[in-house]
Parts: structure tokens; C-alpha cells; sequence
């Protein structure tokens, strides 16, 4: 929403986030977007049935809530053109395969989250991509990988469950040179946290079920291109048949109006809850971008303007029943699996097995926490519990 505010390029990302998208006077005063349902679209006459010359032909590629989510997404990042898919998964894949060519060659970071990682060594090697894996902080130095049959470098800064922080601007500038586009899983800082086109990349894609939603309540992803690179990704996009229903988009368009301030109350309690575990005698390493022993942290201080929940925890070696009885102890951290809701979450993992390029280096069990919107000393009662149970 624009007019008498000024452009939108006057206005800071913050307040962006809670004009993009909506338009009262065009919907009767109403501020929130409506939701729109349905298949089918009437043409008006057979003339305008014959060119398709009207703003929504069918109710699969959009209808008048999606497009204002697109619009406001594409414009929050700071792109040409956003796509909806209907996860964080079916958009990176999208993406991928808008650039998959039988022959070619697609970089992938070794840090990359695991599904999209199954996807490359399920689909992609079957239709003839060879995908190579790079160390995440290769920088520059993944131009030696770069060949003249690469079609894409995909990044993701932070690294999934690892949080090392890549140098995209070298990397987007080493791929620039060689004619190859560089796209970046951005779900951990959203736009408002990392300004991804500012930094060189071609391609921002999201999760837009974490922070965007905000609520754990709806399933969503987000790919936004530039101008050189949207035309392959909306002719794979619409060939797959790819579609989000309306009171989804709705919910996104929602979670938007809140998500500069839920990430700054994510940030201030993530890095309170990560300090005091890094003085934990049950904790080896924490791994946070926003302190200083994390790989690739002097990056994520230039390039970064913020830090959202999620992080990880590496403990003592333990026994795996010890990880238990502390899992099973906590009530306020749920386990389950995706994160960016108001709810703190935990999760074990292990990418010994998941890692090609880079070994994973610590001996004990590592957890993933993401820290919601509750009381920081809540959360540090729950996991003093959660340690109590660990010692048995």
C-alpha cells in the first residue's frame, strides 16, 4: 500500500511489512486483503475467452489474495517476481529444476537442509544432473568449481542444523563472472535480516511456513527472483501445476504484519538462551552466527543485521537413553520438526551421514532448538530440568 506514505522504497522494510499487500479502499475500507476461493473463472465475453486478456483466468496459477502475498513478498526482498509453492520443499525443488538440464552441473552448499539434499540425489541424479557439494566456507574459492556446464550455485547462509555463515558476496561475485546464477535458502534471516539481492544473489527462496507464517498454522514456500532468472522459474513453476489456496496466502499475509517484531523478541531471546547454554557444563559448543566461535561469524557481523531463534547445541558425550530422559523432562519445548512459530521447539540430529564435501567434527549428541516468544526464564527452568534428567 502506497499513496500519500510515499513510495515504498521511501519507507524502512519494518513498516513495509505492514503496508505491502493490502488494499482498503479497493475492498470497501476493510485492511486485511480477503480471502479468495475457487477453481473456476468467468470470462466476461468469448472475445476475452480467446486471448486471456483479463487480470485471473483460472484459479490455480493465482487469484487476488496469492498475488497480493507475491506482490508483497517480491517487493519486501527486494526482487522482480515472487512464486508460491505449497512448502518450503516443493519451492526449493521448483527452483532447482527450473535449472536442471540433463548433462549439467548444479553446486549445492554441504550444509544445505537435508530434503532439499534428497531431492538433488533422488531426482536430480535421475534426470541426468550431476550435483557437486562445497565446503560452506569456500568463499570466492568455489569459482575453481565453477565449469562451463554449471547452471546453478545453491547456497544456504546460515547452514541447516550447522550455522556456518558462507560469504555470499564472494561467491555470487565468482559466479557473476562465470554467467551462473546464485540462489539462497533465506528462511533463517528472511528479508528482514539479510537482504539477499543486495548482496549479489540472483534467487531468494523461503520456507515461508517459518517466520512468514509465524503461527505453525499453514504450509508455505516462496521463490524470488530477479529479472534475468524469473522467466525460468515461472515457466517450471506453471508446468508443474503448482498452486497455494487462499486462506494460506491469507495467513501469510497476516504473519507478515507482525514478523519485524517477533524476529526481534526471536533474536534478543535466542541469543540470551544461547549465552547462558555456552556456560552450561553439560554443553560443548553452542553454534549461533551471532557468537564469535561460530564458522563463518565475522561474516554474518558484516553482512547480517540481524539473528533469528534458531540454533544449536552441542553437549558432552552422552549416552543416547541420557538424551532421552533430558528430552522427556522438558515442557515447554516440544519436539517436533519445522520451527518459526511463538512455540520453542527442540530436536537431536546427527549429519554425520548426511555430509559430502565437509566432516562433522563433534563427538556428542547435537540438539537444534528454536526459542519462541515465551519468558526467557521459563525456557531456562525447562532445560534445567531437561539437564537434572540428563544426570540421571
Amino acid at each position: 500500500m502506497t499513496g500519500e506514505h510515499g513510495s515504498d522504497e521511501d519507507i524502512s522494510v519494518e513498516t513495509q511489512a505492514t503496508q505491502l499487500g493490502r488494499d482498503p479502499q479497493r475492498y470497501f475500507g476493510f485492511v486485511n486483503m480477503p480471502v479468495y476461493r475457487g477453481s473456476t473463472v468467468l470470462y466476461p465475453n468469448a472475445e476475452s475467452l480467446e486471448s486471456h486478456d483479463i487480470p485471473y483466468t483460472y484459479g490455480r496459477p493465482s487469484n487476488p489474495t496469492t498475488r497480493a502475498l507475491e506482490e508483497a513478498l517480491a517487493k519486501l526482498e527486494g526482487g522482480a517476481r515472487t512464486f508460491l509453492a505449497p512448502s518450503g520443499l516443493s519451492a526449493v525443488s521448483t527452483l532447482l529444476l527450473a535449472f536442471a538440464e540433463a548433462g549439467g552441473h548444479i553446486l549445492i552448499t554441504d550444509s544445505v537442509y537435508f530434503p532439499t539434499r534428497r531431492f538433488a540425489g533422488k531426482v536430480l541424479k535421475r534426470l541426468g544432473v550431476e550435483v557437486e557439494y562445497y565446503d560452506p566456507l569456500i568463499g570466492g574459492g568455489i569459482a575453481a568449481l565453477i565449469r562451463p556446464n554449471t547452471k546453478l550455485v545453491f547456497t544456504e547462509s546460515p547452514g541447516s542444523q550447522t550455522f556456518e555463515v558462507q560469504d555470499i558476496p564472494a561467491i555470487c561475485a565468482a559466479a557473476r563472472g562465470r554467467n551462473v546464477p546464485v540462489a539462497i535458502d533465506n528462511t533463517w534471516a528472511t528479508p528482514i535480516f539479510f537482504r539477499a539481492f543486495d548482496h549479489g544473489v540472483n534467487i531468494s527462496v523461503q520456507a515461508a511456513t517459518k517466520y512468514i507464517v509465524g503461527h505453525a498454522d499453514a504450509l508455505l514456500g516462496a521463490i524470488t527472483c530477479d529479472a534475468a532468472t524469473a522467466p525460468a522459474v515461472a515457466a517450471t513453476h506453471e508446468a508443474l501445476g503448482l498452486c497455494v489456496n487462499g486462506e494460506d496466502a491469507f495467513l501469510a499475509l497476516r504473519g507478515l504484519r507482525t514478523l519485524p517484531v517477533r524476529l526481534k523478541q526471536h533474536q534478543a531471546s535466542a541469543l540470551a538462551m544461547a549465552e547462558w547454554l555456552g556456560t552450561r557444563p553439560e554443553v560443548a559448543r553452542v553454534l549461533h552466527p551471532a557468537l564469535p566461535d561460530c564458522p563463518g561469524h565475522e561474516l554474518w557481523k558484516r553482512d547480517f543485521l540481524g539473528s533469528s531463534g534458531l540454533f544449536t547445541i552441542v553437549l558432552k558425550p552422552q549416552p543416547k537413553e541420557a538424551v532421552r530422559r533430558f528430552l522427556n523432562a522438558l515442557r515447554l519445548f516440544g519436539m517436533g520438526y519445522s520451527w518459526g512459530g511463538y512455540e520453542s521447539l527442540i530436536v537431536p540430529f546427527d549429519c554425520a551421514h548426511s555430509r559430502t564435501a565437509t566432516k562433522w567434527q563433534e563427538d556428542g549428541p547435537a540438539l537444534r532448538l528454536h526459542i519462541g516468544l515465551e519468558d526467557v526464564s521459563d525456557l531456562k527452568r525447562d532445560l534445567q530440568r531437561g539437564f537434572a534428567a540428563l544426570a540421571g
